[in-house]
């Protein structure tokens, strides 16, 4: 991967040259098995998942695949991988309790504009 980084683009991301270039792009076009979504993505989706920064998660499932922290040290600026880098991951928990609460908020979205599914109701008692 020597010679992957160029200038920077104001993306976060550096630019890529010459055979890195090449490598990464049959890299970007791999696909995986999201735990997080329950179903396939490329590469180039976790590169990007959480708008600038990649998905919290990316070295976890691609490392097996490629070297894929050492691309994004490569790759992103020194300014984005340390933010990369020192973001927490929630822990279980509360992950779970996020996407029931955003359930919750979507569900009284839907009730209140008159959206109601079948065979449901808008009771919010559990508001």
């Amino acid at each position: 991967m020597q010679g992957m980084i160029g200038t920077t683009k104001g993306d976060g991301m550096a630019e890529e040259n010459g055979l890195a270039d090449e490598r990464m792009k049959s890299c970007r076009e791999r696909i995986i098995r999201c735990p997080r979504l329950g179903g396939e993505v490329p590469f180039s989706y976790c590169e990007r998942e959480a708008g600038e920064l990649p998905c919290r998660q990316v070295v976890r499932c691609w490392s097996a695949g490629f070297p894929v922290e050492e691309y994004l040290r490569e790759a992103l600026t020194p300014e984005v991988w340390d933010r990369f880098r020192s973001e927490a991951p929630k822990d279980r928990l509360t992950t779970l309790l996020d996407i029931v609460d955003a359930a919750r908020q979507r569900r009284k979205k839907q009730c209140e504009a008159g959206e109601k599914r079948l065979n449901t109701d808008c009771d919010h008692s559990g508001d």
